[in-house]
């Protein structure tokens, strides 16, 4: 389960690349990682056409509610505001929703 926001703002020159995923709870920090270096071509690339601050956000949250140790440093920096339980809250219930559909078949 994986996606990608880019948030753009003209004004403050800048732009985020929020990536979200949730992998198997002991992938959490290796995760985090992977989706840092993952997208580091593109920022560079992004700076230069845009000629915008560019910032990877990885927000990796384990299929059962695990968080690496700088989620919270990661989440806070999503306009917005948004808040680690709602996330979790977010994942699990996707989690279940798998579990629900594997065990009625």
């Amino acid at each position: 389960m994986g996606m990608i926001i880019i948030l753009k703002d003209f004004r403050q020159k800048s732009c985020l690349l929020i990536d979200m995923t949730a992998p198997i709870d002991i992938n959490v920090s290796v995760k985090t990682y992977q989706k840092l270096s993952k997208y580091k071509d593109l920022e560079i690339e992004i700076s230069k056409m845009w000629n915008l601050k560019t910032k990877t956000i990885p927000i990796v949250i384990g299929a059962l509610g695990m968080t690496a140790k700088l989620a919270d440093y990661y989440l806070a920096q999503i306009p917005g505001n948004p808040k680690m339980a709602e996330v979790q809250k977010i994942v699990l219930m996707g989690t279940a929703h798998i579990l629900r559909n594997i065990l009625s078949m």
